[in-house]
């Protein structure tokens, strides 16, 4: 996905030097203590571009590291992050930067689970979104939308995107949520797949979707097609309104995804592979170095995976205010691709992590010893939430 002036350019003295350094070393990585029997990955459900993108290398890392490797689907992103943190079935998570965001600030439901922080091993890929409609709609721009009666899809499977639909496309377009609730149907959905289809299926008029998804190839080729609309990145004042909703999106070209996508301004939702903080270091520093050196065997396994390159997670990392993995920080360091700057923001992101952590664990134990039950829509609990939260820094992306 091409963007504006948005990003920052890539530091060509750190990569070059780093970049020489590690091109001849031995890709295979002798066994080490670290790596699980098993090394479970989970990512979005098997229409996602993260399930297809991970199974493509997954197989190249089970044969390098010698141990089994699976990817998991799970649609759900509060199963999938339970399954990571609570569970601990899960090595690692393919999730948003917009998403993990949610998780460690405790947004939505997640302000009832047993806050654990998450760092980052490696750069997945990024995702192009925008709003999609069917392509004998007569619906053309943004601004088609702002009518009374629209019906437009709601996924109940990712509070960011719920966020994003409900808050930000009401926000790009001028109004307040309350408004656009007034204004629009929503019509819910509780898989991607169905948020998608519903606008080829005649459930809803438009739909909050990502170009690289192969449900979007399938709906393409439905009878009248697809038709995407640009969030005009001139619009300014648009897109100030939406990036209060949703703080780590990155404004941008499509340029990856569907020919009827391809060239529509919309945005960038960074994927990462996550993981709890307490993973090994060992392990962490391990599948970083496996990432980085086998790149040029894997990335042609599919078209996402050629965004796991040193260079894009180095872009990235410019603009990214979430917490970076030890073991990843190390492999980094070694090959001259870290500088102070970013140990000093690292620690920052970590501390800022943490203080989260100490806030959310401190609202569930008031909540056991009043006996108030967590939920989402307890607002007993919720008020005793926002008291030990309020004033807190959230995350929001550095552009």
């Amino acid at each position: 996905m091409k963007t504006r002036s948005y990003l920052n350019g890539l530091s060509v003295r750190l990569l070059v030097t780093g970049l020489l350094a590690a091109g001849s070393v031995n890709l295979s990585l002798a066994a080490s203590s670290a790596l699980p029997e098993l090394l479970v990955i989970g990512t979005p459900g098997t229409s996602s571009g993260s399930f297809a993108s991970t199974n493509g290398w997954g197989p190249m890392l089970q044969k390098d590291l010698g141990t089994p490797v699976r990817v998991v689907p799970e649609d759900s992103e509060v199963q999938r992050h339970r399954r990571l943190t609570e569970r601990r079935d899960l090595v690692l998570s393919s999730v948003s930067a917009a998403e993990l965001r949610f998780q460690i600030q405790g947004i939505g439901h997640y302000a009832t689970m047993t806050p654990v922080p998450q760092h980052v091993i490696w750069h997945h890929n990024d995702t192009p979104w925008t709003f999609v409609v069917a392509g004998d709609s007569g619906i053309y721009s943004m601004e088609d939308l702002n009518r009374d009666g629209l019906k437009v899809a709601q996924g109940q499977f990712s509070t960011p995107m719920m966020i994003t639909v409900r808050d930000g496309l009401p926000a790009f377009l001028g109004l307040t949520p309350e408004e656009g609730a007034a204004r629009f149907d929503y019509v819910a959905a509780s898989s991607y797949v169905e948020n998608c289809r519903s606008v080829v299926e005649g459930r809803a008029d438009v739909a909050y979707c990502a170009s690289v998804s192969s449900v979007m190839a399938e709906m393409e080729g439905a009878p009248g097609g697809i038709r995407w609309l640009s969030m005009d990145l001139d619009n300014q004042a648009g897109w100030e309104r939406f990036l209060e909703h949703s703080p780590m999106a990155v404004p941008g070209t499509i340029t990856m995804g569907v020919a009827s996508a391809r060239g529509v301004d919309g945005l960038a939702s960074n994927f990462l592979y996550a993981a709890p903080a307490d993973l090994d270091e060992e392990l962490a520093y391990t599948l970083a170095k496996w990432f980085h050196q086998a790149y040029d065997r894997y990335k042609g396994s599919h078209p996402l995976s050629t965004r796991m390159s040193l260079e894009v997670f180095r872009d990235y990392l410019d603009r990214s205010p979430l917490p970076v993995h030890a073991g990843t920080v190390r492999y980094l360091q070694e090959i001259g691709a870290w500088t102070e700057e970013d140990e000093a923001l690292n620690q920052v992101a970590i501390e800022k992590t943490d203080r989260w952590m100490v806030a959310r664990q401190a609202a569930l134990d008031e909540a056991r010893e009043k006996g108030i039950r967590p939920g989402r829509n307890n607002e007993a609990f919720m008020a005793i939430v926002h008291k030990h939260t309020q004033g807190l820094e959230g995350f929001r992306t550095r552009l």
